[in-house]
This record gives structure tokens, sequence and C-alpha cells, in this order.
């Protein structure tokens, strides 16, 4: 989608032509991922190339982003052929946050890699213990948070727990995601005690027509 050279091209070039499959070792990638995103001018060259986007580039952004409860979650990037993908996530201001998945304890069904572009956020890892009859989150400690200033790096794993509680306003983050190696993600609400699991409208597909 985003043709001209820049740092994204960069970026997946070096993706593309890693030795082992990226899923498999993601610490690979956030070695590649710190000092790509620590380059000088990184925010500029991110405007400049959104304002370069053809009328097809920017449809097929549009087509492939999505408004969470917490930010909107711009797809610059996701070719089937490539084992990982580029978003900008772009966070609401605090008053129109709704109870969804970032303010929640929580993991993710892939690998990724994130940079704070520019504001901050409050970012909270945890430990949590999975109930061995209903597989869902049943109680979650907080091992460490941390106010993320713009230049921070975070990578998590899939099989990692955190949560955002809260960002400041005009918060903008990149992020590198790997394909995803679970079919599902878990989420905890602390304040209630309540563990949800998460499944995918593309995982379900398959079954829609026995359960109709």
């Amino acid at each position: 989608m985003l043709t001209r050279l820049s740092p994204l091209t960069e970026l997946a070039a070096r993706l593309r032509t890693a030795g082992s499959p990226l899923s498999a070792d993601w610490r690979a990638v956030d070695g590649w991922f710190r000092p790509w995103a620590a380059q000088p001018g990184l925010r500029e060259e991110l405007r400049a190339q959104l304002l370069t986007l053809s009328t097809a580039q920017t449809a097929k952004v549009l087509r492939a982003s999505r408004e969470t409860t917490t930010h909107f979650a711009w797809c610059l990037l996701d070719s089937p052929h490539d084992p990982f993908s580029f978003w900008l996530h772009e966070y609401k201001d605090q008053e129109d946050w709704r109870e969804g998945y970032a303010d929640s304890v929580h993991n993710h069904r892939y690998h990724f890699c994130t940079t704070i572009l520019r504001g901050n956020y409050l970012h909270e890892r945890y430990e949590t213990t999975i109930d061995a009859g209903t597989g869902l989150i049943g109680s979650a400690r907080r091992r460490r948070s941390t106010l993320c200033q713009a230049g921070a790096c975070i990578t998590m794993l899939a099989d990692e727990f955190h949560r955002i509680p809260a960002a400041a306003s005009g918060t903008m983050t990149f992020l590198v995601k790997s394909r995803p190696v679970s079919t599902y993600s878990l989420s905890f609400d602390p304040a209630r005690g309540i563990g949800h699991r998460h499944v995918p409208v593309e995982v379900r597909l398959g079954e829609l027509a026995d359960r109709i």
C-alpha cells in the first residue's frame, strides 16, 4: 500500500527478509524495531507519508481500519503475503472511553512491538491465573506500572498480559504486529473479577452454518 521510500518500507523490507518465521522469534523483531523507532524525524516522515496517499490507498486504509472503545486503529499495511502488519493507534480523549479492551487486563492473539509517537499512556503489566475449568482468567496481579512517554518502545508477546488504564489526549502510537498465534485472546475486569474470552469473527465463520 505504501510504496515510496520511507521508514515503513525500510522496516517492511527488513521483516520480509528475516531468516526465520517472525512469530517464532519475536524478540529478534524487538531488536530491529527499537533502533528503527529511535531514528530522528520518524513522526514527521509518517505524517508526510499519510499526506501523499493516493485516493486508492486512502480507501484501502479506511476499509481495513476500525474504531475500538478506547482508540482508532488505522491499518497502514496488511498484505496477506506478509507475516506482519503496520498500524497507527489514535487514542480518544479519556472522557470518550467506554469500558472495553485496552483498559482491561488482557493479552492479544498476536505478538507486537509499539512506539509512542506523541503523548503518553500508563502501561501496566500483569501476572494472571487461568481457571482450569473455564479457561478464563481467574485473578490478576499487577507486576509493574510505567508512565510511557513519547519515544518509548514496548514489546508484548501473545501470552503476556497488560492494561492501559489512561492515555493523554492526542496520544498516537505505531505498531508492528505478527500474524495471530492463537485463535482467541482473554481479558479480565479487575473491578468485577470477571474474565472473558474473545474469538474473532473470522474464526467463527467456519461454524456459522451449524449455528443457524
